[in-house]
């Protein structure tokens, strides 16, 4: 993967004739059912190993994480709350069905003045605005393509692991066969040929929508107003916001709980905020330990 590309630090870069529209997804938890087919539809297109987890005791959730070798992942959250077409699945019947008659059959005791209320979400990269893997990359594996998508190239990847720490949402990780990283890339070679994303293409409810960031967010706004409108008062936007601690996502969320809930961090901030400060300490307190050092010599010359 190459891309003519002038550097800027963090944020978007600038592609000149080249730029275009920023791509991104929106994923709308409410209408998720599990099916878990843009797991696979990543693993298939992408070429990703193969890494079942298989079942943990803890989940019906058979995959675990994000990782080198799972760039999407479809968490499952089981809450004991109350149920309703209204609360549980604004937008699905077959789905509000399916998952009463999955806790019925595993023989689940549901909460005396409710049930079984699961929270599916598919979780992918962010795509940050401002990237803290873009700036501790040291060899420029790690690019923000003409989309504004943040993409690792493998072949330029050298393993030092700097972004893995780096990101505030653990997305970035090592494949322990060659220490390389991998993640998400939002389908760029799709994205070249005017395709859509293999995970968004294999959505059977639209949960996972693809398309310009400015169009997608006009969207999801008009969908938490919706909700809101129809009693759903939790249903909240999770990265949609240029203006949070890293620019904004270019992977956000319509979530139906806090973040932390589904694992992710409340309020995120880019990891490298406060480099160009610490640095600029550093220099000072050197320098005055230089003329500290100089003072003392010119001092016993004396």
């Amino acid at each position: 993967m190459s891309a003519k590309v002038i550097p800027a630090p963090g944020g978007p870069a600038t592609y000149r004739e080249e730029a275009q529209p920023r791509m991104g997804f929106f994923t709308d938890t409410t209408v998720c059912i599990g099916c878990k087919a843009c797991e696979v539809a990543c693993k298939e297109w992408n070429q990703v190993p193969d890494d079942n987890q298989g079942f943990t005791g803890e989940s019906y959730d058979n995959s675990g994480a994000l990782g080198a070798n799972r760039w999407r992942h479809v968490a499952f959250i089981e809450q004991r709350k109350p149920l309703g077409v209204t609360e549980a699945a604004p937008d699905s019947l077959v789905q509000e069905a399916a998952l009463q008659g999955l806790v019925a059959d595993a023989g689940i005791e549901t909460a005396a003045d409710g049930g079984m209320r699961w929270l599916m979400s598919s979780d992918v990269c962010k795509h940050c605005t401002n990237a803290a893997c873009l700036d501790v990359c040291p060899t420029g594996a790690l690019f923000r393509t003409e989309y504004e998508t943040v993409v690792v190239q493998e072949d330029v990847c050298n393993g030092c692991g700097y972004c893995v720490v780096a990101c505030p949402f653990g997305v970035l990780d090592q494949r322990e066969e060659d220490g390389r990283v991998w993640k998400c890339t939002l389908c760029y070679d799709r994205l070249k040929d005017d395709l859509e994303p293999a995970c968004a293409k294999a959505c059977p409810t639209n949960s996972i929508q693809f398309g310009e960031l400015t169009d997608l967010r006009e969207r999801a706004a008009q969908r938490v107003e919706s909700l809101h409108e129809r009693g759903v008062e939790d249903a909240r936007l999770y990265g949609a916001d240029s203006d949070d601690g890293v620019g904004g996502f270019g992977a956000f969320f319509l979530l139906l709980d806090e973040p932390e809930t589904y694992g992710l961090p409340p309020e995120p901030v880019v990891t490298t905020r406060d480099l160009p400060g610490i640095w600029r300490t550093t220099a000072l307190a050197a320098a005055a330990l230089g003329a500290g050092i100089v003072a003392a010599f010119a001092g016993g010359r004396r």
